[in-house]
């Protein structure tokens, strides 16, 4: 099974190309004041044409009105939108009618009734994102370094699609692989110095890791 890898909230060159040698499917870049990821459109479009024909570029955006939106899209172009904030069923088809562009939605969960939020979402976000609800105190949505108990994921059904999100790194990638079905995982705090600074030697290491956990996989 092809594996869909999304390294998240890059905001300079030298990560976008780590990014995209390793092999990433998808880079992120996330617009969201409070967040030390958070990056002009503009300079993300310009981060962004490398990806052109190597992977897929997504804006990450919080609760975001129509004039943000607008704004992000037209200078960025991006291929995917992910919403992460508590956006509705309806606002979620609203984004997609308004930008013809498929649109993955994030939820966080801690507990199996958490997943129950996903079911009105089912056929209109074409890709769900789960992420560790965040500590108490954080701002921020996402990107807290924090994981959550994967063995809940074993409640959904094998067709739905999502990307596992929370806590990753080099060291428990393997092992999140091994306990779920994810066809993406998606990356940020996990290879990163500092918040907001990425890595370019740990973004190599997450790949090296992925790599040997899908020939054990394989095996």
């Amino acid at each position: 099974m092809n594996l869909d890898i999304k390294i998240c909230g890059l905001k300079t060159d030298d990560a976008v190309a780590a990014a995209l040698d390793g092999g990433a499917s998808h880079i992120g870049f996330i617009f969201f004041a409070k967040s030390p990821r958070n990056i002009d459109p503009v300079e993300a479009g310009r981060l962004r044409k490398a990806a052109i024909g190597r992977a897929k570029a997504v804006a990450v955006t919080v609760d975001a009105d129509d004039a943000t939106l607008d704004a992000i899209v037209a200078a960025m172009k991006p291929d995917f939108l992910q919403l992460h904030g508590h956006e509705t069923v309806e606002r979620v088809a609203q984004v997609k009618a308004r930008f013809g562009l498929p649109v993955i939605k994030a939820f966080a969960l801690r507990e199996r009734d958490d997943l129950d939020q996903i079911k009105p979402y089912d056929g209109v976000a074409d890709m769900f994102l789960f992420d560790a609800k965040p500590p108490k105190g954080s701002e921020l949505p996402g990107g807290n370094g924090v994981s959550f108990d994967w063995q809940l994921l074993s409640a959904l059904d094998g067709q739905v699609p999502y990307m596992l999100s929370g806590g990753l790194n080099a060291a428990n990638i393997g092992a999140a692989l091994q306990a779920t079905n994810a066809r993406g995982i998606d990356i940020s705090s996990g290879v990163e110095s500092a918040p907001g600074v990425k890595d370019v030697s740990l973004i190599k290491e997450f790949f090296q890791a992925v790599r040997a956990a899908q020939s054990v996989n394989a095996v």
